[in-house]
């Protein structure tokens, strides 16, 4: 197939395989309810394009306000034939996001909101008395009228950007990533050549489209390969895990992706027999793992728990990826087991990857993110000085190839320094680099990550990395919930104070207390990390601020744990004066 778009690959499967299933939404995540072949895709695409056209919407930008659904693939590709650059958003249920929703439709210098009308009335009705709705237009894609015989726009061409991916806002204010059609093209090849969606696969997908795992999974990769995405709200999932995995099974699903958090949720509904009708699991080739750490542990249980099921251990594929790189960046092939090293923990705070026996007493396990394909290069780069690092020492995941993105929408000055970076070394400083801001480093030829460059906690000259904190906040506390913790460091004026702030649900709080949680997680912190924090707080369950993919956002909960905000169980104490480690 001859393409350079994925307008020119939707245009392509519309008119020579027409009737072929392209994609099926399953209400409540279990029955087909709507379904959109390639035929009917291509027409309705065709005529959302030129109705848009005729708006004067080509050119310019466009807010998608969508629940996981049809509507929402038919109104994105719509948008890429009439060369709208859409910027997809999450469906507002709190007035915070009515916030985020105003301040991504002012940087996308759009007025513009495309929706559905049942959507379109809810913001009106919830929200209608707040100012960030005023000025913005609500059209709802689903009750306009088309015309089947409009002449469609001309289609774009590689260059045009055909998305503003606003990146989930985990270290600081979401920017618009401008995502171009070849950017997308380039990412989408590449993760084919990875993990190969040959005929007769299925994509199964519950992430949410708006953000860029789902929408690359759940839709661009699909369409690329010409194969039927079957796909489910995330709510589905996060009420039943299971449900994931029954459809996994009852449509013979071969490629899904999801968080850590996620492959963890099913380990414990297993655990707790609510699994059992799962089905076979046989079929299942690539599980994309990625857009959180991923765990060891939860790598173990749940092939030990789904083998049962015929899943192949081999079918985890940890991957690392970033909205600045389109997506996908490394990724672990599917015919082999995950990797993962066991090394100091101590050689590691010192940025040095020191391999260890897994029973050494500091010994912690980190796996393995994969290596790059195509023209995709990695590179470990001092982040203060900008030279090259050699194997097994840790600095910045510095990206080039034909993914990276065109920058941020808007800032000039930002691009300059995230995008256009320069390594400090003769053969290399002509090649423009993006910066990830990630940690990490290179072991024959396979990527390790090990945090954020703005998270590290540095402690009396030492690395101190906040998701090895929380891992040990949530091993303290049995039955807590993945992700449920966030570390962080913050000044009182005088000094630099550790602060771990642990979700507990009602089960957790009326077993153990807030008082024994908080002392559990105080002292697994200073005897596994080796440094002793100085406030423990215990807060009800959603209380950590999460992006929608489940990554903590550590940078919001430190800015309420700071103002005040956080709905603390119990009485807030500073941890239990004493020496560090």
């Amino acid at each position: 197939m001859d393409v350079h778009t994925l307008a020119d690959a939707l245009r392509s499967r519309g008119e020579k395989q027409p009737d072929q299933t392209a994609y099926v939404f399953l209400r409540n995540g279990e029955d087909p309810h709507e379904t959109l072949t390639y035929g009917r895709l291509h027409t309705d695409a065709r005529m959302r394009a030129a109705r848009f056209a005729a708006e004067g919407l080509s050119g310019h930008g466009a807010v998608l306000l969508y629940p996981s659904g049809l509507e929402f693939v038919r109104t994105l590709l719509g948008c890429m034939y009439a060369r709208v650059a859409s910027a997809p958003v999450q469906v507002p249920r709190r007035r915070e996001e009515v916030e985020r929703l105003r301040r991504i439709a002012d940087d996308a210098g759009t007025s513009t909101v495309l929706t559905t009308a049942e959507v379109a009335r809810e913001v009106r009705e919830r929200f209608g008395d707040m100012p960030e709705l005023s000025g913005l237009t609500l059209v709802a894609t689903d009750t306009l009228r088309y015309d089947p015989d409009a002449v469609g726009p001309t289609l774009p061409g590689p260059e045009d950007i055909a998305l503003l991916q606003y990146t989930s806002g985990s270290t600081g204010d979401p920017k618009g990533v401008m995502v171009s059609h070849a950017n997308f093209l380039a990412n989408v090849v590449e993760t084919d050549e990875l993990w190969p969606c040959e005929p007769g696969g299925t994509v199964v997908n519950w992430l949410p489209l708006f953000h860029d795992m789902g929408m690359l999974f759940g839709v661009v990769m699909p369409l690329w390969a010409g194969i039927p995405s079957y796909l489910m709200a995330p709510e589905s999932f996060i009420r039943r895990p299971a449900r994931w995995l029954e459809a996994l099974a009852r449509f013979g699903g071969t490629h899904a992706a999801a968080p850590s958090f996620a492959y963890e949720l099913c380990v414990r509904a297993a655990a707790e027999g609510k699994t059992g009708a799962v089905g076979d699991l046989s079929r299942w080739r690539v599980a994309a793992n990625g857009a959180e750490p991923v765990r060891w542990a939860t790598i173990c249980s749940f092939a030990d728990a789904f083998a049962p099921h015929g899943f192949d251990p081999r079918a985890m594929c940890p991957g690392y990826g970033l909205a600045e790189n389109t997506l996908k960046a490394t990724g672990a092939r599917q015919d082999r087991e995950p990797s993962v090293l066991w090394l100091s923990a101590e050689a590691l705070r010192n940025g040095t990857a020191q391999p260890v026996g897994d029973h050494a007493a500091d010994a912690i396990p980190l796996v393995g993110s994969g290596s790059t394909v195509g023209r995709t290069r990695i590179r470990i780069v001092d982040p203060a000085t900008r030279r090259l690092l050699v194997d097994g020492q840790v600095g910045e995941i510095w990206v080039d190839g034909p993914c990276v993105a065109e920058g941020y929408h808007g800032r000039a000055e930002a691009n300059e320094e995230t995008f256009r970076a320069r390594i400090a070394d003769p053969e290399l400083s002509g090649t423009p680099h993006l910066r990830t801001g990630d940690l990490g480093f290179l072991r024959d030829g396979e990527l390790y990550v090990t945090g954020r460059v703005k998270d590290v906690i540095i402690r009396k000259g030492r690395n101190h990395y906040p998701q090895d904190i929380e891992l040990s906040a949530e091993l303290a506390v049995p039955g807590a919930h993945p992700n449920c913790a966030a570390a962080f460091s913050s000044e009182d004026g005088e000094l630099e104070r550790l602060v771990v702030v642990v979700e507990a649900d009602g089960r957790l709080l009326n077993s153990l207390g807030a008082e024994e949680i908080r002392r559990r997680v105080h002292d697994a912190v200073r005897e596994r990390n080796r440094i002793t924090p100085d406030d423990v707080l215990v807060v009800r369950r959603g209380a950590v601020p999460k992006t929608s993919s489940g990554k903590v956002q550590r940078r919001a909960c430190k800015r309420r744990y700071e103002d005040g905000d956080l709905p603390v169980v119990g009485v807030p104490a500073a941890a239990a004066a004493g020496a560090e480690a």
